[in-house]
Order: C-alpha cells, then structure tokens, then sequence
C-alpha cells in the first residue's frame, strides 16, 4: 500500500498523553514469541470407532480406487519400485502400505528463519499464524479494490514483520501481477528475505522455481546450514479428487530432496471436489494426504512433511464457497484427530471470509474460522490474517484487525494461570466486604499483564469515542496502517548477503528472460 499524507478530513483531538498510555500499554501485552505454546486441551469431534471407519475407508480409496500422479514417469517408478500398484497414472496402494512409509516424518521440526530468534516449532503443542496465501488482488478504504503489484507484496511484508502475533512471513501474500509470472518468486523470496526475518514459504508453481528460492537461501544463511536444517515450508495442494498434477509433483520432490519441509494439503470445495458429507470428505483427504507424504518419504526419509487441509463447503444454491460455517470447523476438529494418529503435524485455514471489505461479515466469518482452528489444536495456521472475499482479495486493514484476533487467540491457547499469585489471597486480605479491587496492591502490580487488551477494539465511552473522531474499527486499522509503514525500519543484514541475493535476481532474471526470448 503506498503512503498517502493525506489523512480522512475528520477531526480526531486526542486527550494529551492517552495514545502514548496506549501504544506503551500495547507494547507491553504484545505477544512477541516467535510461536505460541498452548497449554489447553483440542477438541476433536471424532471417536475411536469413527477414527477407525475413516481410517478404513481411506484404505479402501486407495486400494480399489487410488489416485493419479500425473506428468512425471519419475514418481510413477518410485511407487513402482517400492511394491505399489501401477497402472498407466494411477497408483493404488495396499492397506497400511502408506502408513507405514510415513512413519519417518518427524513429529515436530523447526523451521529456521535467517533471525534465530524468529524460528519457529511445527508440531507438537505449537500454533503457529500466517498471513494469507495467493491473492490477485488487494483492497483499502481509501482507494478500495485493485490488483496487487510487487510494491503492495513489499509494504505487506513490511506490515507482518512489526505485527508480534503474526508468527510466519508467509508466502505469495499477494500476487504481483505487474510483474512477469516467471520472474515473480525471485522478487518475492527477495522480500521475504530482506524485508521481513521470519520464516517464509517456498514458491511451488515450477521446480526451478523452488530450486531458485533453495538457492536464495543458501546465500542467505549459509548453503551448510540449509542442507542440513529445515528453512522453507511449502504447501502442495493436490487436485481434488484423488490427483497430484505435475506442477505440484515436482515442486514436492524439490522440497524433498533438499530436506525442506512439503505441507499436502487437498484444496477441497464440499460437494463438488469431495462428498458433499464430512465423513466421505475426511476420508478423501486423508487418503491424499497419506499417498503424497509416503513419496515424500520414499525420496528421502525423515524430510519434515505436514498434514494440510483447506476445506470450504459450497452453497448448494448457488455453488458459491462458503466461509465460517459450522462444517468448516468441524472438519478441523476431525481432520486434527487423523494428523495426529499419523503423527504429522496439521495445517489448516484461519480468518477467511467471503465479505468483500472488512465489515461485521468479514468479522464473524473470520473470527468463527480463526477460534476453530485455535480449538482444534491446528498447528500451522494459514490465511490468518488479511483475507477478504474468499482469499481473491487481502485487506490492508483487514491485515491488522485480523492480527488483534490471532494475538486473542493465543493468549486464549495459553490457558488459565493458577500460580500461587493468580490465587490472589493476599488480594483477598487487603480488600474488606464491599471494596474494590481497583486500587489493591496485587491489581496494580498485574494490571498491565493480567488481562488481554486489544489494540484495535475501541473500549471507552461514546462521548471520548466521538472527540478522538469517532472512528469506525476500520478506520482506526487503515490509521495503524499507515504509522506501521511510515514507522518500518528493516531487519539487520550483513552488506555482503544483500548484495549476493541482488545479484542473484540480477543474474536469475537475465536467464530466464533470455530463455523465454
């Protein structure tokens, strides 16, 4: 989003030294860990008799049915050799025979990002949130829909680097449409790299693409460290029903070769691409799921892998996907369930909505998909932030409304705290029956870090609402906006790492684009 000096023509008189109270109060909540640990239980909606029924089923999909690998000889003789069922493309697999082939991927992994301290834990206890993935276009109040252009991917980048409960800097945030598609995953590695240090994800749409985005960051940690440590996290979605096409066949056996982790996850829409139930769907999915992560496994056991799933049941009226339904999350609160009995760890979808601005739709929409995934243990939250109709579109403002409901939720996983000073007994003496708590000694000692406040929700009075301009919520996100860009200062690099990845896009763009002459 480039910066406008022009602000919306509304008077908004602050009460002296309140927005510095604010922003010191903000800073102090901030959850500035690189992932959050959750400390509660899942919840799962599935039994030990319906596990097994999807589990058989499953099996069933893949012995009698199983499921195609087009474009690539390659993986046909990998399956070959290794004992399963080949037909022209289509594989067909013995029950347990994918089971079994992955039980070598890791439980839980790091992925490193190029600052230490942004890695981050997949698996395990770990949540993990991440902007949205692979939208066309890019939307703010002020100059409403557009399509997105390589500045926008930039400043959005920019925008996650400061925001403390975006853990991930994502992957194609937008689509810089300005740009040549081949030449596309140079400039956006380049960003993630540069402008942002957390972890990223890997471009999937070529294999010399991914080799590209290894080899960038090889030059910027170190070609020893990458060989030997997971540094990307890539999602490789199959074509619902029952079929890995060749783009994504080769991006996943990149991925595999060099170590790095591959995420599977079937893009699904209900009632076209799967049954129009849950159950048949669960199974569909992890029959994909499981035929997929067992090659990645047959190319090199032990490379990290994950159990993704984007599921979005259609309308039956209008074939249109629907987004926050009751069926989207209890999908999650199923699938998690089968993740975890394959011991992968398990990548889902958070704050989507079919609204097209970041009105009460887009809220409850989003807000209802983001509290199911952190309820259903998801470890790896995608589209987190920033999506609008139906991830076509991310929001500027969206981004930082959508970051104040993933910073509610992992204070939500973290659960109760029942230590000796939570118990507040001496709270308990100090206060008589019928005074307050307000001025307690053990109040003002916690009062900034006992309770979750929010940045972006608006909690005083009608009358100071109106003096300060009265703002709706997006009004106030397009203002933070605005200070996070002007305030952005990037993360450190040594000189001689910039100038080789420069130099690489340099020499990377002049090849490509005398092939493509």
């Amino acid at each position: 989003m480039q910066q406008d000096d022009e602000t919306r023509e509304r008077p908004a008189p602050h009460r002296a030294g309140r927005s510095e109270k604010i922003r010191a109060r903000t800073a102090r909540n901030a959850l500035s860990a690189p992932y959050t640990i959750r400390r509660i239980g899942q919840v799962s909606l599935i039994d030990a008799e319906s596990v097994e029924i999807i589990e058989r089923n499953a099996d069933r999909i893949l012995d009698e049915i199983g499921m195609e690998f087009r474009g690539d000889p390659e993986t046909l003789e990998i399956f070959r050799k290794h004992g399963a069922r080949v037909e022209g493309q289509r594989v067909r697999f013995d029950p347990g025979w994918c089971r079994d082939k992955i039980r070598t991927a890791p439980r839980v992994f790091t992925q490193h990002a190029r600052n230490p301290a942004r890695s981050i834990q997949i698996g395990g206890d770990a949540q993990v949130y991440c902007p949205s993935f692979g939208p066309p276009f890019v939307h703010d109040i002020e100059r409403g829909r557009r399509y997105a252009t390589i500045a926008d991917f930039r400043d959005i980048t920019k925008i996650h680097h400061q925001l403390a409960a975006v853990n991930h800097s994502g992957g194609v945030v937008v689509e810089p449409v300005d740009l040549p598609v081949p030449l596309r995953h140079l400039h956006m590695a380049h960003a993630h790299l540069t402008l942002n240090d957390k972890p990223f994800m890997g471009a999937v749409t070529a294999p010399e693409r991914a080799r590209d985005t290894i080899e960038m960051c090889k030059l910027a940690m170190g070609a020893e460290f990458v060989e030997r440590n997971c540094v990307l996290y890539s999602v490789v979605n199959t074509n619902a029903p029952l079929v890995l096409d060749e783009t994504m066949l080769w991006a996943l056996k990149e991925y595999a070769r060099a170590g790095q982790c591959t995420v599977v996850s079937p893009f699904v829409l209900g009632g076209a691409m799967s049954p129009v139930t849950i159950a048949g769907t669960l199974a569909q999915v992890l029959a994909e799921v499981m035929a997929s992560v067992a090659l990645i496994q047959l190319i090199r056991p032990g490379a990290p892998a994950a159990f993704g799933t984007f599921f979005s049941p259609i309308s039956l009226r209008t074939g249109a996907p629907t987004f926050g339904t009751p069926e989207g999350t209890q999908f999650q609160m199923c699938a998690k369930t089968l993740a975890d009995r394959l011991g992968l760890p398990f990548h889902s979808v958070g704050a989507l909505t079919a609204s097209k601005v970041p009105d009460a739709q887009a809220g409850y929409e989003s807000q209802a998909q983001l509290m199911g995934a952190a309820m259903a243990g998801v470890n790896f939250i995608i589209h987190a932030t920033g999506c609008l109709e139906g991830l076509l579109t991310t929001g500027y403002e969206k981004i930082v409304m959508d970051a104040d409901r993933c910073s509610a939720m992992m204070r939500f996983v973290q659960g109760v705290d029942f230590s000796e000073s939570a118990q507040a007994m001496d709270a308990f003496r100090e206060v008589p029956p019928g005074g307050h708590f307000l001025g307690a000694a053990h109040t003002q000692a916690l009062f900034e870090t006992a309770l979750w406040m929010g940045e972006m929700s608006d909690n005083g009075t009608y009358e100071q609402w109106s003096a300060e301009g009265a703002l709706w919520e997006h009004e106030r996100a397009a203002l933070k906006v605005k200070k996070l860009l002007a305030d952005y200062q990037p993360p450190d690099m040594d000189i001689a790492v910039r100038e080789a990845l420069d130099d690489f896009v340099a020499r990377r763009t002049r090849e490509i684009e005398g092939t493509s002459a």
